[in-house]
Parts: structure tokens; sequence; C-alpha cells
């Protein structure tokens, strides 16, 4: 009984924000990326901390308004309910998302707009074959609400990303049950595959650099989807990608840095830059738009642990 408590609480203790922890390194740091000028510049662009600059403007990467003064870095619960109380699978349930202001503890009523909507919602099964990319619309009462079906029993995670009005923006997971008799709180069990992938019109090959991942050390991944004729941007960026740990307590939402033509412009070459919190092996979704088709595909990433 310890243990099963034990493993339970180990599921639903929410990981560290990613953006909380990349903005504490990026306002400690003496070599943040510049927009122009020096590592003082008073603005910094609340979706990639590490840009900086001393005029006001948009942010290369992500197109964000860069933000004056140094970020208010708390935390946003999210009180998460559902309903019914109790899930089962394949079942129309409810979910409902209440952000708390963590100075005030009252709702929070004003958000900016991310990627051309308020409130983006990622929901991932223990053994990761269930995977939804999403956006809960917020009803009168102004919480925000998604009525989904969970196809099986099990342990699910749900990762709320979202940008409170003078605050940065948040990272931040729950938890929730799907009832039935094959609930079991087991990890994913991956092996590593970058073998291309084919998707409802296009087709999407990884390329790794270096080709040995290793855990908290900067990796290149670049997505060539091809044909290249028809990629447009999809929510405000040329793509979108969830990353997350066999045992899901890590779990990232990223956006490349550059897009390009391939060499012989067959194709679409789409970048991403991740340092995996761990070692073992991830599941990664990337997410492109080609001829208004959304094509979601996922690859496993195996990762080392760094060398001492």
């Amino acid at each position: 009984m310890i243990l099963a408590v034990a493993a339970f609480c180990l599921y639903t203790t929410p990981p560290p924000n990613p953006r909380v922890l990349a903005a504490l390194d990026a306002l400690s740091s003496r070599h943040s990326h510049q927009v122009r000028g020096d590592t003082d510049g008073s603005f910094y662009c609340p979706m990639e901390p590490d840009v900086r600059s001393n005029q006001a403007g948009r942010c290369p990467r992500c197109g964000m308004t860069l933000v004056e003064g140094v970020p208010d870095i708390l935390e946003y619960p999210v009180d998460l309910a559902t309903d019914p109380a109790v899930p089962r699978p394949n079942q129309l349930t409810r979910l409902t998302f209440g952000l708390i202001d963590p100075r005030t503890e009252r709702p929070v009523r004003t958000l900016e707009v991310v990627h051309e909507k308020l409130y983006h919602v990622f929901v991932v099964s223990q053994d990761l074959s269930f995977f939804l990319h999403t956006h809960p619309e917020r009803q009168a009462d102004e919480d925000f609400h998604l009525d989904v079906r969970l196809p099986k029993p099990g342990l699910y995670r749900v990762l709320s990303d979202f940008y409170p009005s003078g605050a940065t923006p948040q990272l931040i997971t729950n938890t929730l049950i799907v009832a039935g008799a094959e609930t079991a709180m087991v990890s994913a069990h991956l092996q590593g595959d970058l073998s291309p992938k084919t998707t409802e019109n296009a087709r999407v090959e990884l390329t790794l650099s270096p080709s040995h991942v290793v855990a908290r050390q900067d990796a290149s991944m670049v997505f060539r989807v091809s044909p290249g004729q028809g990629v447009e941007p999809y929510l405000g960026a040329w793509g979108h990608m969830l990353a997350a740990s066999a045992d899901l307590a890590d779990m990232t939402h990223n956006h490349p840095i550059a897009a390009a033509d391939s060499s012989r412009g067959a194709g679409k070459d789409v970048q991403f830059n991740m340092a995996f919190p761990r070692a073992g092996v991830y599941r990664v979704w990337v997410q492109f738009q080609r001829l208004g088709v959304v094509n979601t595909v996922a690859f496993d990433v195996p990762v080392a642990e760094a060398l001492q």
C-alpha cells in the first residue's frame, strides 16, 4: 500500500515548469542570445527567455512581442475537474480548467494569445499510444472546457500551456485516471525509432545532430517534410513539438527555431533545438500543416546519460 501511494504521488506531483527553469537560467546567465545590443538588454521574450534586446520589438524565433523588465517568475496552478468525476473509457468526459493567480488566489481572467490561441492542451496516455493537441473553449463562467473521449483505462497526463497577462508563459501538468481493470501505474516500454514516417499527405524524416543525443545537452532536431510544396504555418509556427519521457514525468512543448527549403527544394527542413532533461527514450510528437491538413508523427528518441 505504501509503495502504491508513493507511486501515485510521483505521478500526481507536477514536475518543475520547464519555462520557469529556462527563465531562471536565462536571467542568471551572462551569455544570453542577443537580438541586438548587449547582455543587459531590458527587453526579453516571454516564450524564449534567453532572447534579449535593448529595444522594443518582436522575438526573431517565435514572433512574440518583447516585454520590458524582469519577468515575474511564478507558477499558476490549474484546478482540473472532470465530469463525470470518475471517467470511463470512451465515455464523453468534460474537463474544466480553472486557472489560479498564486498572488491573489483568485481566478485568472486575462490571458495573452500565444500561437493564435488563448489556451493549448496536450493529453497523453501512460502507454503513449494516445496523443491529443487541442484548444479548450472559454465559457460564460470564464473557465476553459474541453470535451474528450479517453480510449482506455489508465493514467493520463494533461499539459496546459497558457500565458497570464503580466506573468510568464506557463506549462502546467495535471494527472487524471480513467477507471478500469487494466489500470496500473507503469511506464511505457519504448525502443529507439528514428525511421521516416508517412502521414496524411506528407513524409517526415528526422536528422539528429549530434546523432548520439546526451541528456541536458542541446541537440538539433531537423524534420524534413516532403513534398515541401504546400507546407504552411500551423498556429503561428512552422511546427509544434511535444516531447514526453516514458514515465510521463517530463513533458515539453517546443517550437522551431528555423525553417528553410531543403537543398534540392524537395522538402521543407524545420529545425527544433532540444535539451532532454534525463537519460531514457522519449516519444517526440511533431505536427506540421500541409495544404490545410495537420500532419502528426511520432519518433522515439534515445537519450544517453552524459559522461562524468
